[in-house]
């Protein structure tokens, strides 16, 4: 689906009336009413009932019995806490297929609107927590997700694990190892791990994992943990997709102030120093004076919260409640404020214009004129020809220029 055609499918891409059950709210697709849509396009998204059918005539297809049936069981699957239904509708999401992503952004209209009641109820109060954790390979990740993970399903949570798992540049495959190592967690009825592939997306972050959290949320999950592939620049995606980002680090990694770029330690709401047991100890206490020092002199990222360094063991437990309870007071201090909505806000923008400017990298490669130079451009500026920043204006000009 091109951008041309993105917005007027999600102004009018859903809903629904409502009928309340005890076990989850069931929606069901109608035909609009007389006069529904006369008055501002961007108003119809406000309306109690609008066609998603109608949506769909906008690309020359309409959505079909099968499809219906297929959405009103993801969804009524999903709020009812199922867990296959929240697998398979995450398939949704990832999926390639363009049909399948119209679909799926149906299917993400509705979570949405099913999460702002549950919202609204709360008294505006987010349902989730989100918490992002990065670290180098080998920081023990996996081990103190299933050690925290298993914490919180015993105080009555439900967790969710987005893990993101590094695919191979020559095949395209992952060896979604977390689940093998998150034995424990992954046997829990109250936890749902997801392994996801990177498929090549820069910073170990799918494009879809933005739409996974909000499906984890719409299935009842209270906590969503996010974990990513390594450390660097590019892991500012996560930064941009939850409240809390924890920054792990081994004990013993030599120098790793740096070892670690700045930029990733600027973004970390909390610093955790794992494998603090037994022998490593001693070096944990060490890179735990080391960046409580280095914290102080980097700018503020937040004018309520000050970025503390904690040391836990995901071997013998400990540091682990203490570590929650951190983590705690960063969300309650962070909603007293009202900053903790106000990142949110602004997370949604960064990932409106990512999300643009994907689409419209596709479009331009999609173009019939930009298919047709492209292999010339490529060959001349190969061989010194031209400069790349030429060829590229030479595309761009032939992308812009009317049919």
């Amino acid at each position: 689906m091109g951008p041309a055609g993105f917005l007027p499918f999600l102004q009018r891409a859903y809903t629904l009336s409502s009928t309340c059950t005890s076990a989850a709210v069931i929606f069901s697709f109608q035909l609009p009413r007389a006069g529904l849509w006369r008055g501002p396009a961007y108003a119809l998204v406000h309306q109690r009932s609008i066609s998603v059918e109608k949506a769909f005539r906008h690309h020359g297809s309409e959505l079909t019995d099968k499809e219906s049936r297929l959405l009103n069981r993801l969804y009524n699957g999903l709020v009812g806490g199922q867990r296959s239904s929240l697998a398979e509708s995450i398939t949704l999401v990832e999926t390639q297929h363009p049909r399948k992503k119209e679909l799926a952004q149906v299917l993400l209209q509705r979570v949405l609107a099913f999460r702002q009641e549950q919202e609204r109820l709360s008294g505006g109060k987010p349902v989730a927590f989100r918490v992002g954790l990065s670290g180098p390979p080998g920081a023990g990740k996996s081990s103190f997700i299933e050690v925290l993970g298993k914490m919180l399903t015993e105080k009555g949570h439900k967790v969710s694990v987005l893990a993101v798992d590094p695919s191979s540049c020559t095949t395209g495959g992952s060896l979604m190892g977390d689940k093998t190592r998150m034995t424990e967690l992954s046997r829990d009825m109250n936890a749902f791990i997801r392994p996801s592939p990177t498929s090549g997306t820069l910073g170990g972050v799918t494009r879809t994992t933005n739409e996974s959290i909000v499906l984890c949320e719409g299935a009842g999950y209270d906590i969503v943990l996010v974990e990513t592939v390594g450390v660097g620049q590019s892991e500012f995606a996560v930064a941009d997709m939850v409240d809390l980002f924890v920054l792990l680090i081994p004990p013993a990694g030599g120098d790793e102030l740096q070892g670690i770029k700045r930029g990733i330690i600027e973004k970390a709401d909390l610093v955790v120093v794992t494998k603090s047991d037994g022998e490593l100890i001693i070096p944990a206490r060490k890179i735990q004076a080391e960046y409580t020092s280095a914290l102080k002199l980097l700018r503020k990222k937040s004018k309520t919260w000050k970025p503390k360094v904690v040391r836990v063991s995901s071997q013998t437990g400990q540091g682990v409640p203490e570590l929650w309870d951190v983590m705690l007071q960063f969300r309650d201090a962070m909603l007293a404020s009202g900053e903790l909505q106000a990142r949110r806000r602004e997370q949604q923008k960064v990932w409106l214009f990512s999300l643009i400017q994907e689409n419209a990298l596709q479009h331009f490669r999609e173009h019939p004129a930009v298919q047709a130079g492209l292999p010339e451009m490529e060959q001349r500026v190969t061989q010194g020809d031209i400069s790349p920043g030429l060829a590229a204006d030479l595309l761009l000009r032939a992308f812009r220029s009317p049919k």
